[in-house]
């Protein structure tokens, strides 16, 4: 049982409001409700890392933590608290209270946004046929630094994600 359930409820909820805008956006084409969502969402999770530090398993659970993540890792309007996040959630998997995969997403979302290359391949570009991974780090170790954070093969991500993102 985690901590603070009430927090777990409360990320859980956000998560799933953050789920639909973005299928709305990827429906509709409209960002402005994402937008509000991703403001809102950053807003509140940058006040609940101030109070309590990472929302790791301990805190939150297995599902409050992914869902921690997930708002972290959608607040690209917030590169300052984003980077701020990586490192609290750095330490947190240091510690084991949280996971090495989203370690992995995370580092790659604030690698791409500072304009450098990923380190994991999480992070892709483009849509439809033109869908592709933006620039990776070392690319001969890429399924290496894969494997060591708990994430499949590149060929096997790339294969679900354009199953997913360009049918």
């Amino acid at each position: 049982m985690p901590d603070r359930p009430d927090l777990a409820e409360e990320l859980r909820r956000r998560a799933e409001f953050d789920q639909k805008a973005r299928d709305a956006a990827l429906r509709t084409g409209s960002l402005d409700d994402l937008v509000e969502v991703d403001a809102d969402n950053t807003a509140w999770l940058e006040e609940i890392v101030a109070e309590h530090g990472w929302p790791g398993v301990r805190l939150v659970g297995d599902q409050g933590a992914h869902d921690a993540w997930l708002l972290a890792q959608h607040a690209d309007r917030a590169p300052e608290f984003q980077r701020a996040a990586l490192d609290l959630l750095k330490a947190s998997v240091e510690s084991g209270d949280a996971s090495p995969r989203h370690l992995a997403y995370l580092t790659d979302r604030v690698l791409v946004a500072s304009g450098r290359p990923q380190l994991y391949g999480t992070q892709y570009i483009g849509s439809g046929k033109s869908l592709r991974p933006r620039p990776v780090h070392d690319p001969e170790h890429l399924d290496e630094r894969r494997v060591a954070m708990g994430l499949e093969s590149a060929a096997e991500y790339d294969e679900r994600i354009r199953r997913t993102y360009a049918p």
